[in-house]
């Protein structure tokens, strides 16, 4: 299953994770609600108390943070850009490369279509990696993505850095969701001139609230990205946790186990009533004409999901629709297993 021709222009962005609307809409109390719209782990990484002086002193641009994100992605040090989250990368990226034509999926992550349209750049409609490249200087690609959970291999990938390469362009690769299978991940180009990769530690180490993460880069682009961003773009207290978090191999290990047999426990789970999904070991992702009504339904027991619009959509047996959909992430815990699995047996016996 893969999305389609991108609008012409860009989309308001919308994102999973706006619980407060939820309770606001339907007038249920937040600790009723099972919120899945998001793709985050919802078992992160279990941050220590920091010392005193973390939340005290102003953050160090000369501290690790650095070297131990360095370590963890295996990339030279001055390729790595720390930031408040990708979105503050996705703001500024576009305003540092010269205007251009860039391919931005019509259904991925929402922010990168108007952060390039508003820094001047022309958005060139994209069927999608099964389109091949377009002829653009820049091309997004969320790996995998996010909502539709498609993943392109590194050998592609690496084939459309080399043709755009030759053109002076810039592949920009956003591995949020990569922690987990890292195997497809571009990390070992980085630092070559015609690559960007940007990495998150909100999704795997479930720790989206510290807004913390990683732009990997050729080192002037860092330079001149560093520079944009300003000082202690990312707090003493975050910085604190994600040293911490990457240097726990053990943990790391651990989650990557659980949450692979997690994301196959979903998917099996929605086929079992008979959605036609497609998974990550973070979310599951399902088109289908009756995606906003699920929702609702859905809703009204108190499970928040994140739902799109129609978009085209080719199925599995090759027929291209326009359809809605729904992004699931994973429940917490057992209890919250079963009440999920409870709602959707009612929808499929209604």
């Amino acid at each position: 299953m893969s999305s389609s021709v991108a609008p012409s222009s860009p989309p308001v962005p919308r994102h999973g994770g706006n619980l407060g609307e939820a309770i606001l809409r339907y007038r249920r109390p937040r600790e009723d609600w099972l919120d899945l719209s998001t793709g985050v782990n919802p078992n992160g990484y279990p941050v220590p108390m920091p010392p005193a002086s973390v939340w005290r002193d102003l953050p160090d641009a000369f501290d690790d943070l650095r070297d131990v994100a360095a370590k963890y992605y295996g990339v030279p040090a001055h390729t790595v850009v720390p930031c408040a989250g990708s979105q503050a990368v996705i703001r500024a990226l576009p305003t540092l490369l010269r205007p251009g034509r860039v391919a931005v999926a019509s259904l991925t992550y929402s922010e990168y279509a108007p952060a390039f349209a508003n820094a001047g750049h022309t958005l060139v409609p994209w069927l999608g990696p099964e389109a091949g490249l377009p002829d653009v200087d820049y091309l997004v690609w969320v790996n995998p993505d996010n909502p539709t959970t498609r993943c392109v291999s590194r050998e592609t990938l690496t084939q459309w850095q080399g043709s755009l390469a030759k053109r002076g362009g810039i592949l920009i690769v956003d591995e949020a969701f990569a922690d987990v299978s890292p195997r497809e991940s571009m990390t070992p180009h980085v630092g070559e001139d015609s690559l960007v990769v940007l990495r998150s530690v909100g999704k795997f180490f479930g720790l989206a609230g510290i807004r913390a993460g990683f732009a990997l880069c050729p080192q002037g682009l860092a330079t001149r990205l560093a520079e944009r961003l300003g000082a202690w773009t990312v707090s003493g207290p975050a910085q604190f946790a994600v040293r911490t978090a990457l240097r726990d191999t053990t943990w790391q290990a651990a989650t990557r186990e659980r949450l692979l047999q997690d994301g196959e426990r979903l998917l099996s789970l929605l086929h079992l009533h008979g959605w036609p999904a497609a998974g990550t070991p973070l979310f599951a992702w399902t088109p289908h004409t009756h995606a906003p009504q699920w929702h609702e339904r859905l809703a009204a027991q108190g499970i928040w999901t994140r739902r799109f619009d129609a978009h085209p959509v080719t199925l599995t047996d090759g027929e291209s629709r326009a359809l809605p959909s729904l992004r699931l992430g994973l429940p917490p815990t057992e209890s919250t297993w079963q009440r999920l699995q409870s709602a959707l047996a009612g929808l499929r016996s209604e």
